[in-house]
């Protein structure tokens, strides 16, 4: 049975980072496409950033281009969000998943449906 574990969040500073850690148990982690969504309160869940099963590559939506970068150590099992220059407006639940191998090459990333496996989430308010 997979299960995906989040940490890294907390309470952070407009302007602050946060690197996110999702750790993987089972053995598919190494052919599985990792995927980052988040939260709002009130607000459906949406799409921030998925990368490859080898890392070649990776996708965000627009509003975070540039602020936050995807990673992956398949050794560790292990997916990363690292966030820069945090606005109040990143303030969400940030849950990572695992999605088929072939997810973002075929430019499905941005679909939840397309997710087998998801985390339980962790919180990142941002203060103005």
């Amino acid at each position: 049975q997979v299960q995906l574990v989040e940490s890294g969040g907390g309470s952070v500073q407009a302007g602050g980072s946060l690197r996110l850690s999702c750790v993987v148990s089972g053995r598919t982690f190494s052919s599985a496409s990792m995927g980052w969504f988040r939260q709002a309160p009130g607000k459906e869940r949406e799409f921030v950033a998925a990368i490859s099963w080898g890392g070649a590559l990776t996708k965000y939506r627009d509003s975070v281009k540039g602020r936050f970068t995807i990673s992956r150590d398949n050794a560790k099992k292990t997916a990363y969000l690292q966030m820069n220059n945090l606005p109040p407006e990143d303030t969400a639940v940030y849950h990572c998943a695992r999605g088929p191998r072939g997810l973002v090459a075929g430019g499905r990333e941005k679909r939840p449906e397309e997710y087998d496996a998801w985390g339980q989430g962790t919180q990142v308010p941002v203060s103005s």
